[in-house]
Order: structure tokens, then C-alpha cells, then sequence
């Protein structure tokens, strides 16, 4: 705040030390405009006025007030002025018309991609959607988890495409998935809904996406009380499971199928495969954002790597690790949005996770 200030009296200063033939209204006139975008109108306008107001004291110090050039000089100063002030409220408003929009996205993306409990059908859930474009809420990346009357089930996807268009077919595959999760006995049932409704909605668009649009995803099913946890993988980064002494196991699906919407080119019946989920164990799926981040020598991030031998007291320890880990990693650089998804089994004797509030001394 104190820098206009600072750039009057500086024009004073060069005012006074220099000959008659030198001029200083450039930095009066400077000095509302440094105003306009950061401070409030009233701040503005009086930096004007002590802009004007100076150029004019000091005219009438050197006995100029009635030459052409210093009434020049302050007409200049005075028109500056005034449209420093139209400035800042052309950048106050679209500062508001911009919170505004944010608050609109934030409401849209909770929409669309709330935020799982935290405690689903017995098992411990934590999710992060991390997107590339600072200040953006919204992206083509999904997860959703739901208790249903055979398990837990959970999806995890990527949309091809950015923009409105990979919201609407996240909406669409979120929503698919609430209800299939619920009718369908088994989890290959699952996906070919997802697949049907997918191909739904490619019917409905133009252009390149009524060709191309797919999505690629894994879907999990952990039953009660099984210790096993089911995958379906259609063209999506396989899971990891972390077990309780750290070792890591990835998901690799038995045979490779098509991502989700792509029924057209081919056609055979899905195969879920099943891996062990002990107690005290992680389950981690997540976006192709995590496997692609890479560093400043192109280097991509290796979860599996990273994760291997390593232990975390829940999926919450370990989403938070994992995420400031991939900025360490990129330099805080994205190129690609990322959605993770957590799911611990708890063990015997582990006590329930709580929410705690820091002492303030």
C-alpha cells in the first residue's frame, strides 16, 4: 500500500532536483493506476487526488500554473486519474463475476463427485481429486463407493476428452453406477451396464466424441467378512493392494479388455479377478494422473516404487503421502487431473478412526 505513496514523493523529489525542461507527471500518473488493480476505490481515488494535487502545489511552487505545459501535465494527470478508477472497478467486478464462478464449480463438482464417508460397510474410505489447472474443481476423472447388498462396490475412471463434455460422461457413469451397483448381482453385470449407458450417450453427441468417447475404469467389489476383493479392469491403471507389513501387490487383470464404451469393436464377456484382502490391508486405485506425472528430466512416478515397503496407520496417512509425494516429484507441475481412492480393511484390535482437533495452547 505504501508504494504509490512512495512513487509521488519520488516524483517530487525529481520534480524539484531537475531543470524546468524535465517533467514528472509520468509518475504521478503512475501511482493511480499502481492503485487501481490492488486496492479499493476509495484507496484509489485518493492516491488521484494526492496525484493531482501534488502536480498542482507544485506547479504553483515554481510559478508555472499558467503555462500550456503544466496544464497539460495536469489534465494528464487528472484523466489518468480518473480512469485508474474505472480500472479498478472493471477488476473488482470481474474478481467478483470470478469468485462467483468459482463458487458455482465447487457446488458442481460436489454435485457430480461428492466425497465418499469415511466409513463405509465396515471399511475404512479416503479420496483426493487433485486437478492439473490451478484453481479448476472440475475434470474427467471419477470415483464414487457404495454399500449395496453384495459389498462394497467401487469405481474409479478416467474420461477421454476435457471440458463440459467429460463432465457430462462422468454424471453419466457415476450415475450408471449408483444403480447398477445396486441391482446387478455381479460386478461384470456392472460394467456392462456402464458400457450400455456409455453407449447411450454416444449416440447423443456430435463430432469426434460420438466416435471416440470412452472412458477407461476399474471396478472393486470387497463382499462382508470374504478377505478377498474383486476386480474388473477395462483399460484402466491396474489397483494396488498394500498389505499391513508393507509389502505391495499390483492388480494386474488375468486378460486385457477394452475401456468402457467401446462395445462396438468387439464384443466378449467380462471376468472379474479376485486377490486377497486380509485385514490391515489397502486397497489404492486411481488415474492415469498418478503413473504420468513426471519430473523435470521426464521422468514418470512410479507408485509401486514408492509404495513398496512402506506402512501407513490408515488410507487417509497414505493419500496425503502419496499426494505430497507426486508434487516433490513433479515440482508442483501437473499436466493431467488425479482422483485416488483409498479403502483399508481394519484389523482386529485397530480402534475406530476418529476425527481429532489440534490443542491451541
Amino acid at each position: 500500500m505504501a508504494l504509490p505513496v512512495l512513487i509521488i514523493i519520488a516524483g517530487v523529489f525529481f520534480d524539484l532536483g531537475t531543470p524546468a525542461s524535465f517533467t514528472a507527471s509520468p509518475l504521478f500518473a503512475a501511482a493511480p493506476l499502481v492503485a487501481a488493480p490492488f486496492f479499493s476505490p476509495l484507496y484509489t481515488l485518493m492516491t488521484g487526488v494526492a496525484a493531482v494535487g501534488t502536480v498542482a502545489a507544485l506547479h504553483a511552487y515554481n510559478e508555472r500554473t499558467s503555462e500550456i505545459p503544466a496544464v497539460t501535465e495536469l489534465l494528464t494527470v487528472f484523466t489518468v486519474s480518473v480512469l485508474a478508477l474505472f480500472i479498478n472497478q472493471v477488476v473488482r467486478r470481474s474478481g467478483e463475476q470470478l469468485a462467483s464462478a468459482r463458487v458455482v464449480a465447487e457446488a458442481a463438482q460436489r454435485a457430480v463427485l461428492p466425497s465418499p464417508a469415511e466409513r463405509i460397510g465396515g471399511l475404512h474410505i479416503a479420496a483426493r481429486y487433485e486437478a492439473a489447472q490451478a484453481d479448476a474443481f472440475i475434470g474427467g476423472d471419477l470415483f464414487a463407493v457404495q454399500d449395496t447388498p453384495f459389498g462394497v462396490r467401487l469405481v474409479v475412471g478416467d474420461v477421454r476428452g476435457k471440458g463440459l463434455d467429460a463432465v457430462e460422461a462422468v454424471a453419466v457413469v457415476l450415475g450408471a453406477f449408483r444403480e447398477a451397483a445396486e441391482q446387478e448381482s455381479s460386478l461384470e453385470g456392472v460394467a456392462q451396464r456402464l458400457d450400455r449407458a456409455l453407449a447411450r450417450e454416444g449416440t447423443r453427441r456430435s463430432g469426434l466424441d460420438a466416435f471416440e468417447g470412452f472412458t477407461t475404469a476399474v471396478l472393486a467389489e470387497i463382499p462382508r467378512g470374504d478377505g478377498h476383493v474383486r476386480v474388473v479392469n477395462r483399460g484402466h491403471p491396474p489397483p494396488y493392494v498394500l498389505y499391513g507389513d508393507g509389502v505391495l501387490e499390483t492388480l494386474e487383470p488375468a486378460e486385457r479388455a477394452l475401456p468402457l464404451g467401446m462395445g462396438d469393436l468387439g464384443s466378449w464377456p467380462d471376468r472379474a479377478d479376485e486377490a486377497a484382502f486380509p485385514s490391515g490391508a489397502t486397497l489404492l486405485l486411481y488415474t492415469d494422473g498418478l503413473t504420468e506425472a513426471r519430473d523435470a528430466q521426464g521422468a514418470f512416478y512410479d507408485p509401486g516404487g514408492r509404495l513398496g515397503g512402506r506402512i501407513f496407520p490408515g488410507p487417509d496417512e497414505l493419500l496425503d503421502a502419496l499426494v505430497a509425494d507426486v508434487r516433490r516429484h513433479t515440482g508442483g507441475r501437473s499436466t493431467d487431473d488425479m482422483a485416488l481412492l483409498a479403502v483399508s480393511r481394519p484389523g482386529d484390535r485397530q480402534p475406530e478412526r476418529r476425527r481429532t482437533m489440534p490443542v491451541v495452547p
